[in-house]
């Protein structure tokens, strides 16, 4: 394999403190296992004495297997693992942990549930609450964080602390650790524990880290101890792709590198073997707008090579200029035709995009390529929602990298749905009691004491309150307004004529977030709602919706050769023939959460990371409306350096 001059000088670095800056498809991994092998065959380091930490299971198999190959499968005994994997290394030998004590996700979930419900907090959206608490007491203990001084971005900050005691209180009663304890009490561990501390500092005296861009607060602060004292620590990462803060990631930590390892070796991978040098300039004119980075000039291989050699080709240009003018105004004509790499397009709305999506991918089958060419990114996983059905409609087969939510499972989609098997018929409890007080009716629950309800009985038990009446009166007419309606009139009615709306907003404010989030929701239930004229067509259209999802979690790993449909950031790391990215519309990407520049430069860093998955062709396609409701094209699309009219 030919190496180039820095990915040499990488490979040949012994001791001592070095980080690899490594712009996307600049071969990190091969400088990585090359490197590791060179520290055993070239300067004879024991291999059980070198540690290369990446942060995915798969990604550290992908390391050991390729470096098993590059050494002819000598089986050195070079450790290869995520941050957990090692760290639980540690513990184990420390605590005789074993795997049974480690916190499974579906356990974690069912603790936090089972406290919501022991403190009664009324929640709608509890998966989604759920989550969001999840992440925050993954925050507080990788960012090393205090809890009293923390403020929750789900709820108050007493119920938050509540949540979280509760959380510690009973893994500890359970005997287990989640992931982020791992962490954690490894730090303690070394902290309090010199002894240990220097057991593991001698048994790895020389760190290799993959992606460090997405180290935490608490994993650098482990690994600063367990490099001491030699320092022998190699970091290869790209903080322009660093796009996790979500999880603790911070490229300030790989900014700030060079400050705390003294006299740090810098180079740059500076050559993209991946993007065409039309992808490649594109994606470094947007990147570039971020002030907080390390400066890099990315080239493509092509453009890379031609610099090499650019006495030698200005001089047979100016030969060629002269014996061949004719041939070389004919190559300026073709070239004029050529296809650009890079093509941004404007739709009318998401619908015609997602047609149009269709079109590239037929396109593309009819040249002679293969579905698995092409990736579709977006910003949020509950952005394609149409591009799905459309898919779908058309039979074309598709993966789907992240669960997409299905939007009717949504509790709005539940009440909505709830006000309307009510209005035909419907006289379940459940039913009622998910939409009574939305909005506020003062409807006690207590009254549905029955599994079917008679709307009779609920005004018996407020025959003594004329204003009760009049709520339940209310309630019986717009239900026979609803029979009547189409889906897309009827969730209008719900929202504007029934007040729907005014629940969520006291909603919103309640769970602290912003109620436009939950509009959102509404209004792309209206408009898939649009195309049904009966409740019939609707249900039945919701029921294979909700079924092709299902399948698609259970095959999507199954299926070869098929589109993949993926955030922005699980694309990172992957590479495709062509990608197309969907809505790059502002209040989607950069995201309409993103109001600090910290925040903005995030978003743009994963612009950038979708734009440089693609290998020969990049569609960026924009709506001028979604919804109904007029929107702007992406600032990032002007800084890449195409005019947009």
């Amino acid at each position: 394999m030919n190496i180039n001059d820095t990915q040499r000088e990488a490979i040949d670095f012994y001791k001592g403190s070095c980080m690899v800056l490594a712009g996307p498809g600049s071969g990190k991994t091969t400088v990585i296992t090359y490197r590791t092998k060179t520290l055993i065959e070239k300067y004879g380091v024991n291999p059980s004495n070198i540690l290369v930490i990446t942060f995915t299971k798969a990604a550290a198999t992908e390391m050991k297997d390729r470096f098993n190959r590059l050494t002819c499968n000598r089986n050195y005994p070079v450790t290869f693992g995520t941050f957990h994997a090692v760290y639980f290394k540690i513990l184990k030998y420390a605590y005789n942990y074993r795997a049974e004590n480690i916190l499974r996700e579906e356990e974690k979930f069912a603790i936090i549930r089972e406290i919501i419900q022991d403190i009664n907090l009324e929640i709608d959206d509890e998966n989604e609450f759920i989550s969001g608490i999840i992440s925050e007491i993954s925050m507080v203990k990788s960012e090393m964080l205090s809890l009293e001084h923390y403020f929750s971005k789900n709820c108050g900050e007493d119920v938050f602390k509540k949540i979280y005691k509760n959380y510690n209180d009973r893994l500890i009663r359970k005997n287990l650790i989640d992931f982020d304890d791992m962490l954690v009490m490894c730090y303690d561990l070394f902290t309090a524990r010199p002894d240990i501390l220097a057991l593991w500092q001698e048994k790895y005296q020389y760190i290799l880290i993959d992606e460090f861009q997405d180290i935490n607060r608490v994993q650098y602060e482990v690994i600063k101890l367990l490099a001491k004292p030699e320092n022998n620590i190699f970091i290869v990462g790209d903080d322009d792709q660093s796009i996790y803060s979500f999880r603790g990631a911070k490229p300030e930590i790989m900014l700030n590198f060079p400050k705390e390892f003294k006299e740090v070796r810098q180079i740059v991978l500076d050559i993209n073997y991946r993007s065409n040098a039309e992808i490649v300039e594109k994606a470094g004119n947007l990147i570039k707008c971020n002030e907080r980075r390390y400066k890099k000039n990315i080239r493509a291989v092509k453009t890379a090579e031609n610099a090499e050699k650019k006495e030698q080709a200005a001089e047979n240009a100016l030969i060629q200029k002269r014996e061949n003018a004719e041939l070389i105004n004919d190559t300026s004509k073709k070239a004029e035709k050529k296809e650009n790499a890079v093509e941004v397009r404007e739709f009318k709305n998401n619908t015609e995009e997602c047609i149009n999506i269709l079109h590239i991918i037929d396109s593309h089958i009819k040249a002679g390529g293969k579905l698995s060419d092409i990736a579709v990114l977006y910003r949020t996983n509950n952005i394609p929602g149409v591009l799905v059905e459309k898919l779908m409609e058309y039979n074309v087969p598709f993966r789907m990298k992240d669960a997409v939510p299905n939007i009717y499972e949504h509790f709005i989609a539940r009440d909505i749905l709830a006000y309307i098997r009510i209005a035909l018929g419907s006289r379940e409890r459940s039913d009622f009691l998910q939409i009574i007080n939305k909005p506020k009716r003062y409807i006690s629950r207590q009254v549905f004491d029955s599994p079917t309800v008679d709307l009779n009985n609920i005004k018996g038990a407020y025959s003594d309150k004329d204003y009760m009446l009049d709520r339940i009166f209310k309630l019986e007419y717009d239900l026979r307004l609803l029979k009547k309606m189409n889906p897309y009139a009827a969730i209008n009615y719900i929202r504007h004529g029934i007040g729907y709306e005014d629940f969520l907003t006291e909603y919103a404010d309640y769970r602290r977030i912003k109620a436009e989030e939950l509009f959102d929701i509404l209004d792309e239930l209206t408009e898939t709602a649009k195309a049904f004229k009966t409740y019939e067509e609707w249900f039945k259209h919701i029921e294979e919706y909700g079924s092709e999802l299902k399948k698609q979690a259970k095959q999507r790993w199954d299926m070869k050769d098929c589109v993949e449909l993926s955030t922005m950031h699980s694309a990172k790391g992957l590479e495709y023939d062509t990608v197309i990215i969907m809505d790059a519309n502002e209040g989607i990407t950069p995201h309409k959460k993103s109001v600090l520049n910290a925040d903005m430069e995030e978003e743009r860093r994963m612009f950038y990371v979708a734009m440089t998955r693609a290998k020969r062709k990049l569609y960026i396609f924009h709506c001028k409306e979604r919804y109904g409701k007029e929107t702007g094209v992406s600032r990032f699309i002007d800084e890449i350096g195409e005019i947009v009219d």
